[in-house]
């Protein structure tokens, strides 16, 4: 027992030794006490003993015993002249015992040049043909030699095997590769390794986890057979083993990953192909994209342009409203998408420049006539005669507003004076003086004057008739012919009537005999009862009079002017009762002169009882009047209750628009935070600007309201609803377009690899320069900005810069702008070089690559894309199918020729 436990010591002590910390980090992590199971020799032995041959009959030699044949050292040495193809000091040739001892040592002083730290082991030892000693020293070598090397995403050694191991065998049912012991046990681990590389090899599917054995011997045979591996290990022994030796299976295992190291380097090439390849493709589609919806937005801009530019008005007030109403639609229903379809294309072709730039591709130009300043030009002109549309709606509207009134009250006035002229010329054509008496011809005489006094009465109708439709034809009337015939007759017939007039009483005054007897108050009553009468037709057609207003100030002016109006009304009733007073004395003398009245007054048609229901119809027209003057205030306040509403928004509204415009700008600008914390700002602010929406749609049902009721000004603001939503149109780009840019920032930084305390750094820079706060600074700013961050600028090289950050001429530098180009020489990209040679790794180094070589190496989507794009290759070496990546290569990065 005391002797176990003392070479246990011991051999625990030899093995303490490696390459560097790493290794020995490794060895404490290994149970050193099973080290000297027998199994586990056993294992190490076969399994050593292989690996050496493997190397050594590369020279034409091999060993049969491990402890045995590298005794004298010559082996040994050979063995480490094949694995490191180098040479070393020359043997010594003696067989003595120190010649031995001297050949071991040179390949023990070669071992450590290597940077390997042998503890505890000595050429004595291998001399003496120590089995431990041995062994240990050949697992240096084969640490050394063939696993330091194998490192996955910066791990150690046995750990980058291990991560290996672990990604080529996750896809594989009943494979979980957690160690190199028992993770191998079944064979299962061995067979996946080589199916993943070799499918061909092994029907991995016919393989079963219950037949570890058959599993293990499968995969000795095939690694033997067909990747010159040779078998290292028994199935039976690491079957049987409860805990297999993981530094045979170590060995064995990395042999896998030499002999597929050429397939491990085409899949890398592969991989960023396909990167590349995929970046081209999400770009392509981008600019398809973009081309398509700003194809979309022009064409509807190109069709709605004609519609609003056709002023061809309607001939009736609800053709004109039901026009105003399809323009409201079109700006509360069609347009607003539109908006958002124009600020989302600005956005998409920020964002596709911003990755075209990250993958060091060219910029994107779209089609002719598709650039974002055409299709800015395209909205500024639709918006110009949208606003020309609309105030010629309303202009249209007054107009025909005023036409309906003026034809209405054409209409009445006609009807009036039609009225009054019928049966008037009969009545003049009578000859009827020709057969009367004295008595008769006189009344007559007295009829006629005071017909005459009538006629001249409706004189002043006749003009204003005249004058209205005068007005309907200069305002274009749409019936302004019927107007016309009506009113030409009319004059046509005023004429008549004053000839025939004229000419009954040249009639009467031929009569050479006086009148004698006229009847004072007959006359008297006829004189005054015309003019009262055409008083109260007057006042009946006044009260009766169509008016529109369109404020309280107006119909304030109507009320006094009816106030004043019914102030003469005891005047005018004074002179009924007068009127009255002449029929009563009439009366009076004839009974007391008992005269017998036969007839009607003979100057006139009027009566005493026309007078007084005349009288009663005036006196019941005032209050009617009364109604309708107050209906109209009641209306007009509603009118002025809905200015002030609309005011009282629109005047909150604008205001908390300009300042949420202020805020974003001072957000984007802000150099405290990071981006992500400006990005929650701005989305905050975004979901506050979504939210205040209903405020928008409320004061456009409010705006709708006052349309609809006709009024056209507000003295309560300077807020008119364009301006409220030209203000919320551009309030939702900008918040659009600066989240957009802080996204295209944090995209920049995380592609350029930007911390946040440097982009911070260059965003307070750039505000310093930025002196009008506008995002942008002119070229002056920026040369004083690239010089106060230690740049010394020449005017050659200052206008290299300026071409690369204005590449526009705009004669500014945006921010964005500014980032590139801080972080445009730093930045690790794709190049068309490194593009160039993954396909050559992929063609083994030919000049061309085939179709089934695409077809092998990269997934369906991406050969297919290489293919169809590759042209064919025409160099001297050509094969049929060849096909050309260099100019590929070139063409992914906009180059004509590298």
């Amino acid at each position: 027992m005391t002797t176990v436990i003392e070479t246990q010591v011991q051999y625990n002590n030899t093995y303490m030794m490696s390459t560097t910390e790493d290794y020995m980090t490794q060895e404490e992590d290994w149970d050193r006490d099973l080290l000297l199971d027998p199994a586990w020799e056993k294992q190490q032995r076969k399994t050593f003993t292989a690996w050496c041959n493997s190397h050594l009959r590369k020279a034409g030699t091999q060993i049969e015993n491990i402890e045995e044949d590298f005794r004298n050292g010559l082996k040994l040495m050979l063995l480490l002249e094949v694995i490191s193809g180098e040479r070393l000091p020359k043997p010594d040739k003696g067989k003595m015992r120190f010649h031995k001892i001297a050949n071991v040592n040179k390949a023990l002083d070669y071992i450590s040049s290597k940077g390997v730290k042998l503890v505890s082991i000595g050429a004595e030892e291998i001399v003496d043909g120590n089995l431990k000693m041995t062994l240990g020293m050949i697992w240096t070598i084969i640490l050394r030699f063939a696993i330091q090397d194998i490192s996955v995403e910066e791990t150690s050694a046995k750990e980058g095997l291990l991560l290996w191991c672990q990604r080529k065998t996750a896809p594989y049912r009943n494979v979980n590769v957690q160690n190199f012991h028992i993770s191998w046990k079944d064979g299962l681990a061995l067979c996946a390794l080589i199916h993943r590389h070799r499918p061909d090899l092994i029907d991995y599917s016919k393989l079963r986890k219950d037949d570890p054995i058959g599993n293990l011997n499968t995969a000795f045979e095939v690694a033997e057979k067909y990747l010159d591996i040779p078998k290292m290990l028994d199935a039976e022994d690491i079957v049987n083993t409860p805990k297999p030796d993981e530094k045979a299976i170590m060995t064995y295992v990395s042999c896998f990953y030499h002999a597929f190291a050429g397939a491990e380097q085409a899949e890398t090439a592969a991989n960023r192909i396909c990167k590349v390849l995929a970046v081209n493709q999400e770009n392509e589609r981008l600019m398809e994209e973009y081309e398509k919806l700003a194809s979309e937005l022009l064409e509807w801009i190109r069709r709605t342009i004609p519609w609003l530019e056709n002023r061809v008005a309607e001939q009736t007030m609800r053709a004109m409203q039901q026009k105003l109403e399809d323009f409201r639609d079109y700006r509360r229903i069609h347009k607003p998408p539109r908006v958002q379809e124009k600020c989302q294309l600005e956005i998409n072709f920020n964002t596709l420049q911003t990755k075209l730039r990250l993958s060091n591709r060219p910029a994107f130009m779209p089609s002719e006539g598709k650039m974002v300043s055409d299709i800015a030009n395209a909205w500024k002109g639709l918006e110009q005669v949208e606003k020309g549309y609309e105030e010629w709606l309303l202009t249209e509207i007054r107009r025909l507003e005023r036409l309906d009134h003026l034809a209405e009250k054409f209409k009445q006035k006609c009807s009036l004076h039609e009225s009054w002229t019928t049966g008037k010329e009969h009545l003049l054509s009578q000859k009827d003086y020709e057969t009367a008496s004295l008595m008769e011809i006189r009344a007559l005489m007295r009829k006629h004057e005071a017909f005459e006094s009538d006629l001249a009465a409706h004189q002043d109708r006749v003009e204003q008739i005249a004058a209205i439709a005068q007005e309907l034809n200069e305002l274009d009337y749409h019936d302004a012919a019927s107007v016309n015939t009506r009113c030409q007759g009319i004059c046509d017939q005023w004429d008549n009537l004053g000839t025939l007039t004229q000419k009954r009483r040249d009639a009467l005054e031929r009569v050479e005999k006086l009148w004698e007897t006229i009847d004072q108050l007959y006359l008297e009553f006829a004189k005054r009862a015309a003019p009262f009468n055409n008083w109260m037709d007057g006042a009946m057609e006044d009260l009766q009079d169509m008016f529109i207003v369109h404020s309280i100030e107006e119909i304030q002016s109507l009320i006094t002017a009816h106030d004043q109006y019914k102030a003469t009304l005891p005047e005018a009733d004074k002179e009924r009762i007068a009127i009255m007073g002449i029929q009563n004395e009439i009366t009076k003398i004839a009974q007391t002169y008992g005269i017998k009245l036969v007839g009607v007054n003979p100057y006139t048609v009027l009566s005493p009882q026309d007078i007084t229901n005349k009288w009663e119809a005036v006196k019941q027209l005032v209050p009617h009047r009364d109604q309708m003057l107050q209906e109209e205030v009641a209306r007009q306040q509603a009118n002025e209750r809905l200015r002030r509403s609309f005011a009282a928004q629109a005047n909150i509204i604008g205001p908390w628009i300009q300042t949420k415009m202020e805020e974003i700008g001072h957000v984007s600008v802000d150099i405290t935070g990071s981006l992500e914390e400006q990005m929650n700002n701005l989305k905050q602010y975004e979901q506050n600007i979504i939210n205040y929406k209903s405020n928008i749609d409320k004061l456009e049902g409010d705006h709708q309201l006052i349309q609809e009721a006709l009024v056209f000004d507000n003295k309560h603001t300077n807020y008119t609803m364009e301006h409220i939503r030209v203000g919320w149109e551009q309030l939702l780009t900008t918040i659009a377009r600066t989240i957009n840019e802080v996204e295209n920032q944090i995209l920049t930084r995380d592609a350029k690899g930007i911390s946040q305390e440097q982009l911070n750094e260059f965003r307070a820079s750039f505000n310093h320069f930025d002196r009008k706060r506008n995002g942008m600074m002119d070229p002056d700013d920026f040369r004083a900005c690239l010089i106060s961050m230690g740049y010394d600028l020449g005017e050659v090289e200052f206008a290299r810069i300026m071409t690369l950050v204005d590449p526009n001429n705009t004669g500014v530098v945006t921010f964005q702008a500014f980032i590139d180009f801080m972080t445009r020489e730093t930045a690790e990209t794709d190049t068309a070089e490194q593009v160039m040679a993954s396909f050559k790794i992929l063609a083994s180094d030919k000049s061309y690559i085939t179709v089934e070589e695409l077809r092998r190496e990269l997934p369906p989507e991406q050969a297919e894309y290489c293919i169809c794009r590759m042209t064919k290759y025409s160099g001297p070496d050509a094969s049929p199918g060849a096909l050309d990546y260099i100019s590929f290569s070139s063409a992914l990065y906009g180059e004509s020729d590298l």
